[in-house]
């Protein structure tokens, strides 16, 4: 039987791909393991960090957009991106890590049963920090040796993924009903859902909101992405998908992975996107994310691409 494996990738939109860049490397420490334009749009970067090698459940992307203004966050939108890092003592160490970034946070406080700290990156997007000790985490995550946060304390992955919405029970009804989400929690403010029982690295925070539909800008989440096997187990989400009455929006070949995209009733993206074939596909490793990669169908463009781009590094 087909299962949602958890999170796939999550995917924002940045103005600056530079300072995009120092904050999620020099200051979160994660690895950039791909930087590569957007298939639809190639004049734009599209950037992904994550763990050693970009292994699912662990890669933040972002579309650079130079024009992006700021969000006008209301609702109907994803709203808050959890990080697991291992313990409580990872935790007290990010609070100095932050402080002496200059980065302005909750302190140690609470988020999805967990202890946790809130902040936002410079394009205003907000994240949380959780006390991942008590939970079972994918062993194939592995984190980047060069981080220059210290190995205790460096972030494994992705974590609880807030949705807010008009209508919390479509929401709902769609995750159970078509992928198997299991309801594990629920309190006045919020539904908790699991893709794998008794497993966090999947889970999706539903927070019901009356009220205007979100605006979106830098800082903004564009969608999320949860974990599928491959194209045949893609397939069958479709059908599933297409049973449900949802339109798929399109499918494509990324060439790191398969994708298809649909939105259910409250207007949230979501993408099913393959384990495979990965990022090492076209690079080493070792050179996982320091430059331009680009898939074949875009490969004789090249020359163009990199003339519209501005220097990251």
């Amino acid at each position: 039987m087909s299962q949602i494996a958890g999170h796939h990738h999550i995917s924002m939109i940045t103005k600056t791909a530079g300072e995009n860049h120092h904050f999620y490397r020099d200051i979160l420490g994660l690895r950039r393991v791909k930087k590569t334009v957007n298939q639809e749009n190639p004049k734009m970067y599209h950037l992904f960090y994550g763990d050693l090698i970009g292994s699912p459940g662990t890669e933040l992307t972002f579309f650079e957009i130079s024009n992006a203004g700021r969000t006008h966050r209301e609702t109907n939108a994803i709203t808050k991106i959890g990080l697991f890092v291992p313990s409580q003592q990872a935790l007290h160490d990010w609070l100095y890590r932050l402080d002496e970034h200059h980065i302005s946070h909750s302190g140690i406080t609470s988020y999805a049963g967990r202890e946790a700290i809130h902040f936002e990156d410079p394009d205003g997007l907000r994240l949380v920090l959780l006390n991942g000790e008590n939970d079972t985490l994918p062993d194939f995550w592995t984190t980047w040796p060069d981080s220059p946060v210290p190995e205790e304390s460096r972030i494994l992955g992705m974590g609880p993924v807030e949705i807010t919405v008009q209508n919390a029970k479509s929401l709902s009804a769609t995750l159970e009903n078509i992928f198997g989400y299991m309801q594990v929690k629920q309190t006045e403010e919020d539904l908790l859902y699991q893709s794998t029982e008794g497993h966090a690295f999947g889970e999706i925070l539903i927070v019901e909101q009356d009220g205007p539909v979100e605006k979106p800008g830098k800082g903004s989440v564009h969608h999320l992405a949860i974990r599928v096997k491959d194209g045949e187990d893609l397939r069958y989400w479709e059908e599933k998908i297409k049973d449900y009455g949802y339109d798929i929006l399109f499918m494509k070949d990324r060439f790191y992975f398969e994708s298809l995209y649909f939105k259910e009733e409250n207007g949230i993206l979501f993408e099913l996107a393959t384990d495979g074939p990965g990022f090492i596909v076209d690079a080493s490793i070792e050179s996982l994310g320091t430059k331009l990669d680009l898939p074949p169908f875009l490969e004789p463009k090249r020359e163009e691409i990199e003339r519209n781009l501005k220097q990251i590094d």
